[in-house]
């Protein structure tokens, strides 16, 4: 069954555990690329604590919107929002944990890992440059792989989402046909192929329909088994994606350099690095209406910084490193008061 682990917990879209009559429920909606670990972490942390988190998983776009319309304790992007932007609308944003975008495919006789793609075959093939799996600049770099004459399908995000965002932000640093078109976004105007809503909507489509390639966060690929292509990152080097491909994209990386620690990871150099990893954010208001409630929500993150590293490690996702962690509290503390000027979180772990 498709997303069997990820629907007895969600139905596909919401993260549901059983709640005491005196429990707290947080409330979140946004990115569908990090569902899978808050799905997992959920189940956990009601098991401990008896509170609940019903997250639903909209898409980058749609958690703005809700953290926006304050309708939730707080909103999810892979896209994080600017530094205008965040104190325009009195936002705290703070990474989570990172995780992968991988290609996906459905070629009949391809196995997972044996196709090879660089990034700027990857844009040809969702600019409808390149329509043949066959063609000259895929077989060149796929030696022994039997490639049909079949043409491509592209598969892409029909909602504005974070997963496309950073995909298409990897697709214009490689490819400058991409960077002139269609561009960097949410959401951009596909020249070719077909939508499908989340990751899990996108995941549906490549399975069935053949000959066929689209773009998931890598837990979606893993629980579904769906083949996977290699990329050529920056060094010129074919990696797979897992977590120690993620981490070596995440290496040095210096989250003071943006807002709201708004950074990239995508096409970062090392021989090891993932060309398309990145960190998914969370947004909750500076000044809530619900001050109880973003302190819920903090709570359930710091238990998850805390004790939810493995179960992030086991679907594939990466912990954000201790020294990230610290200074996510560190912003919690500084920025995150209750009327009185003090810590809605007063004693983070």
């Amino acid at each position: 069954m498709k997303f069997k682990s990820i629907a007895a917990l969600a139905g596909f879209a919401a993260v549901s555990c059983s709640l005491a009559v005196s429990a707290a429920e947080i409330t979140g909606a946004g990115a569908t690329f990090p569902f899978p670990i808050y799905a997992r972490w959920a189940e956990t942390y009601n098991k401990e604590t008896q509170n609940r988190l019903n997250y639903q998983s909209i898409g980058s776009s749609g958690g703005i919107r809700q953290i926006r319309a304050k309708t939730v304790d707080f909103g999810a992007t892979d896209a994080p929002l600017k530094g205008e932007e965040l104190q325009k609308d009195g936002l705290v944003q703070f990474p989570v944990v990172m995780g992968g975008v991988v290609p996906v495919y459905n070629i009949q006789g391809v196995a997972t890992g044996q196709l090879k793609l660089t990034g700027e075959v990857l844009a040809d093939i969702f600019n409808g440059r390149i329509t043949k799996w066959n063609d000259a600049k895929i077989a060149g770099a796929n030696p022994g792989v039997k490639l049909t004459d079949a043409t491509i399908t592209p598969v892409y995000r029909s909602d504005g989402s974070g997963t496309t965002s950073v995909f298409t932000t990897y697709l214009s640093q490689v490819s400058e046909s991409w960077k002139s078109g269609p561009g960097a976004g949410a959401s951009v105007q596909w020249p070719i192929g077909q939508g499908g809503k989340g990751n899990e909507g996108v995941a549906a489509l490549v399975q069935q329909v053949p000959n066929s390639i689209g773009y998931v966060e890598y837990a979606y690929a893993k629980q579904n088994n769906i083949p996977v292509s290699q990329l050529q990152n920056k060094a010129g080097k074919f990696v797979s994606p897992e977590a120690k491909t993620f981490q070596a994209a995440a290496a040095g990386a210096d989250w003071k350099s943006a807002p709201g620690y708004g950074i990239s990871l995508t096409n970062q150099t090392g021989d090891e690095a993932w060309p398309i990893t990145a960190p998914t954010f969370i947004l909750v208001y500076k000044n809530s209406d619900k001050p109880e409630q973003v302190t819920e929500a903090l709570k359930f993150f710091d238990w998850a910084f805390n004790k939810g590293d493995q179960a992030a490690l086991d679907l594939d996702y990466v912990p954000l490193p201790a020294q990230v962690k610290t200074m996510v509290r560190s912003t919690w503390q500084n920025e995150l008061k209750d009327k009185a000027g003090q810590p809605l979180l007063k004693n983070p772990s």
